[in-house]
């Protein structure tokens, strides 16, 4: 029970390296008046907004990714293609996006990182195998804002 003056808000998570759509999970913030972390190992320009805050971590393995799956849980929402931080998140009671606006959760996270693993052992078993995801488009942006502005409202109701 929250006292009458705690303010808890969701909080989104951005799992800024290589991550296509913060600029629009920055609008969706300010829009909902929300906190935005925006979480890497550098290179990223800070925002000018007061509500989000670039968080570098140092250089390592997965070191983004721990310092957000340390933080985010019940009413949050946490942006990443990392499929093993996104498990972390679910189960921590946060919500999760993909930038291409697919969401993450408790009903299929176990059969995303099956396939994941899959994928892995394919690729280490034929160094040659070419490929990777296609371009990413407008219809992403579209379905990532979407997803996104549904995972939001329903956060709020989360906490």
């Amino acid at each position: 029970m929250h006292s009458a003056c705690a303010q808890v808000s969701a909080v989104i998570y951005v799992d800024a390296d290589a991550c296509p759509v913060k600029s629009e999970a920055e609008r969706v913030a300010l829009r909902h008046g929300l906190r935005m972390f925006v979480v890497s190992n550098g290179g990223i320009r800070p925002s000018p907004a007061a509500l989000v805050e670039t968080v570098i971590v140092p250089d390592g393995p997965d070191v983004a990714d721990m310092w957000i799956a340390d933080r985010a849980g019940r009413g949050d929402v946490v942006i990443t293609g990392d499929i093993p931080l996104a498990a972390r998140c679910i189960e921590n009671g946060a919500r999760v996006i993909k930038h291409n606006g697919a969401v993450l959760n408790a009903r299929n996270i176990g059969g995303v990182l099956a396939t994941r693993d899959l994928m892995t052992d394919m690729r280490a078993a034929d160094p040659f195998r070419q490929g990777g995801g296609k371009a990413f488009g407008k219809a992403d942006r579209s379905r990532f804002l979407d997803a996104l502005e549904r995972e939001v409202r329903g956060a709020k109701t989360d906490v």
